[in-house]
């Protein structure tokens, strides 16, 4: 498969055949400067597949999009509206009559059924979202959504909360598949989050296109894999949002003339790995973006007795307060790692346990290896931290993406809603 990646593309979304994309300021944010509004339209009915959050305190366009989707997580959509500023979370009846709200003023905007538009929020929990500036503004974005890459981006920073820099990612391949003839096909995408990530089955708000023909459950079954895979191993503080959304919109534009939607065979390979790559990329900018990180830290366990006990430990160092800690003071404290490797639940003897951060063996066997302080010091100035376990427990091993925890991470939090 001949691969292009183009990791930090802009406008990422309008980059598969098939899609337009806008972002606005609508008003749900004071600066006027900050736009608020992203909307996603396909050019016909696409395929559309969806992930959501596990948490119970489950937001009003979450519960609105599983209903459209059938239940299944799969189904049809032409567009998605995503507002940033108020979350629709906690908001109980009068929420959802505002998620439904919202599709509808879009799909009188955009001359399509209701039920073909999805929609997305993130911002404050529990306060009201008004349908005043979709009213106002929807018709806007319509009419400035377009396939160029600066309306596309301008809605991948539409959807930016504390965010620092919007995330967009294309990957494009020509299909080794005789049935695509060639064909080349492209996925891209955005996303949003920087706090409140340790998702369960999706990021904070991620959105996907693609012009490869797939069909609904197939498209479901590879976004499950993919966020399995990505947006589920990356966490900036252990807390998972009421409105994590991963959104994947399939037109089928870049197909050969005649070609069905596809649910098995080699060009679906491709496509699943694609979309893995895609999400994979993303995930890491969320890590790289945590509020108030300054480096990347990728977590690595490997020689656990199982899958879960893989991510047990790996979660346990990534989510700990010391170990993030330590790496923002760049202090090489092994011994934070391994007591939380030791408190993760994961089943392993202490006496086979190796550790190494940054490529620095520090722990061989349980026992302490001496190293160089200094050379550790200038190994932090590295914008991506390694660290390293082996358990010596089996074969199983995990990768997740965290970051350091700073100062700036609780003035953020601490500042939020004034």
């Amino acid at each position: 498969m001949n691969l292009t990646r183009s990791p930090y593309q802009k406008g990422a979304l309008v980059a598969p055949l098939g899609f337009k994309a806008s972002g606005v300021h609508a008003g749900f944010r004071h600066d006027p400067n900050r736009l608020d509004l992203a909307l996603l339209e396909g050019n016909d009915v696409c395929v559309a597949a969806g992930v959501f959050t596990m948490n119970v305190f489950c937001a009003a366009p979450v519960q609105m999009c599983r209903e459209r989707l059938g239940g299944v997580g799969y189904g049809t959509a032409r567009a998605v509206v995503v507002n940033s500023g108020i979350a629709n979370a906690a908001t109980g009846v009068d929420g959802l009559d505002a998620a439904l709200g919202t599709a509808r003023i879009a799909a009188e905007a955009i001359g399509c059924a209701e039920d073909d538009v999805l929609v997305a929020s993130t911002g404050v929990i529990g306060k009201q979202l008004s349908l005043d500036p979709f009213e106002q503004h929807l018709a806007r974005a319509h009419e400035h959504a377009s396939d160029m890459p600066q309306a596309a981006h301008d809605a991948a920073c539409a959807i930016m909360t504390t965010d620092t820099m919007p995330k967009e990612v294309t990957y494009s391949w020509k299909s080794n598949d005789p049935a695509c003839w060639g064909s080349t096909f492209t996925v891209g995408g955005c996303c949003k989050g920087s706090g409140m990530i340790m998702p369960n089955m999706a990021t904070m708000i991620a959105l996907l296109t693609t012009d490869f023909p797939v069909a609904g459950p197939a498209a479901h079954a590879a976004l499950t894999a993919a966020v399995a895979e990505s947006f589920n191993k990356v966490t900036v503080d252990s807390d998972t949002s009421t409105n994590d959304t991963c959104l994947l919109l399939a037109s089928g534009a870049a197909a050969p003339e005649g070609m069905e939607p596809v649910s098995e065979g080699q060009a679906y390979t491709e496509f699943c790995d694609v979309l893995r790559a895609v999400c994979e990329d993303l995930a890491r900018l969320i890590a790289i973006d945590g509020e108030g990180a300054t480096r990347l830290v990728t977590v690595a366990v490997e020689g656990a007795a199982s899958d879960a006990d893989a991510d047990l430990a790996a979660r346990a160092i990534a989510n700990s307060p010391l170990v993030k800690t330590a790496i923002a003071g760049r202090d090489a404290n092994w011994g934070r790692i391994a007591a939380a490797v030791g408190k993760s639940g994961a089943s392993f003897d202490q006496a086979s346990v190796d550790i190494d951060i940054m490529g620095i063996p520090v722990m061989r066997s349980g026992l302490p290896v001496e190293f160089s302080e200094d050379e550790a010091l200038a190994r932090f100035e590295e914008p991506e931290i390694p660290i390293e376990v082996n358990l010596g427990a089996g074969e199983c091993s995990t990768q997740i993406w965290t970051c350091d925890m700073t100062h700036e991470y609780i003035t953020i939090n601490g500042d939020y809603r004034t």
